[in-house]
């Protein structure tokens, strides 16, 4: 296929979404949805009108840089008095959900998939454990919710994707039978604290000295205009380039990074982050619109009844009850609870996990990897419909009164 037909096809869909793109925003149809559904439509397994010669390296690269450009832009517009006050939800939703959600969803896959590897399935498990910043950016920046909701679910998808990285390189190292199995837990834990240790330091320190440059270069006008879209983005993927260099995980390091950025940058904060969340928006909507046109080609193929069972079962008792159980005593409203379990939509992270399993030998592996695609589908589908009106009805239910 002709390479500038694709470009054609890209470029014409992203301009005709950008010109609707608000308006859709406040419609149940929106964001990944939308550009899932028409690669779907173009791609092989639709009109065949597009055709992507994408190794899986290519893919996992630009879901990887548009994830870190996502996290960094979204942690560095979070509100830090807020955080403050209710720093304990997330705490208990990445301390105890978190691994809960990992445990119930290994189990799930024990009793849909017995016949694949003990290790792949708690792969399996890990790689749908983190939430995405930017599936869930409907929920995070809609103002009917309450804020101390929305910077938790903020905080905890940020987090947990970064977290769940060393757990998910151990997991496949012990799928492919490369280390001594249990022998080696010991060595995951340290090798896991190691890239949380790494990924908050780089963070801190280039986020830190990110923001004083920026602000020094604006007092003495040295730069601005046009160059001043370029700083945030260029930042964000030097704080994950360098924590994955240095052996930490980029995630984490994005994250922090746009935090540490978003607390100590006042001048023109807001024009900075608005050109950043602008390359976010136009990276995504390639990832998804790749994803989609991929969909039906093998890693990502291979729907059963029981992938289907588990993609369900993943995105509502498996991500709601270790919710429930993480923030008891907290002493929150039923509502509350509902909307924190609900609102855990699976996105970038899994597929970058996914696209790192198809590459190796493992026992399950397609059942894997195409259990998590199919996840991805089906939260892209649910929480997208549901974003908008399920935050009015909530918002609407809670108003002034103690979350």
């Amino acid at each position: 296929m002709n390479e500038y037909q694709v470009l054609m096809v890209s470029a014409a869909f992203a301009f005709a979404y950008s010109l609707v793109a608000t308006r859709l925003e406040r419609t149940p149809v929106n964001g990944a949805l939308v550009y899932v559904a028409l690669g779907l439509f173009l791609g092989p397994a639709g009109l065949g009108f597009v055709k992507f010669n994408f190794g899986s390296q290519g893919m996992r690269w630009l879901a990887e840089v548009t994830l870190a450009v996502v996290l960094f832009t979204d942690s560095a517009t979070s509100n830090l008095s807020v955080l403050r006050r209710y720093e304990f939800i997330p705490a208990r939703l990445l301390l105890i959900g978190l691994p809960l959600t990992i445990l119930f969803g290994f189990g799930l896959a024990v009793l849909l998939f017995p016949n694949s590897g003990f290790f792949s399935l708690a792969l399996l498990a890990t790689m749908l454990a983190p939430t995405d910043a930017a599936l869930g950016q409907a929920v995070v920046s809609n103002p009917k919710v309450p804020e101390a909701v929305r910077e938790s679910l903020n905080v905890e998808s940020g987090l947990n994707d970064g977290i769940c990285v060393p757990v998910m390189l151990l997991f496949l190292s012990m799928a492919e039978g490369e280390t001594g199995r249990w022998g080696v837990l010991g060595d995951g834990v340290l090798f896991s604290l190691k890239a949380i240790g790494i990924g908050g330091a780089v963070g801190l320190g280039l986020g830190f000295i990110g923001s004083r440059a920026v602000q020094l270069s604006q007092k003495r006008g040295w730069t601005g205009g046009s160059w001043m879209e370029i700083p945030v983005v260029a930042l964000a993927l030097l704080c994950f380039a360098s924590a994955q260099w240095l052996g930490g995980s980029g995630f984490i390091a994005s994250f922090i990074g746009g935090m540490t950025f978003g607390a100590l940058t006042q001048s023109h904060k807001q024009a900075l982050l608005e050109a950043a969340e602008g390359t976010g928006n136009a990276l995504a909507l390639i990832t998804w619109f790749l994803f989609g046109t991929l969909l039906f080609e093998y890693p990502f193929d291979g729907l059963t009844w029981q992938v289907l069972a588990y993609a369900l079962g993943s995105l509502t008792v498996v991500r709601i009850l270790p919710v429930f159980l993480s923030v008891l005593g907290l002493h929150l409203r039923f509502d509350t609870r509902l909307f924190l379990g609900w609102f855990g939509p699976r996105g970038l992270a899994s597929i970058v996990f996914a696209v790192m399993v198809a590459d190796a030998a493992i026992p399950g592996g397609e059942v894997v990897v195409s259990t998590a695609a199919w996840t991805v589908v089906l939260s892209i589908v649910l929480h997208g419909l549901s974003a908008n009106p399920m935050a009015g009805i909530y918002g609407r239910r809670v108003g002034d009164q103690k979350v």
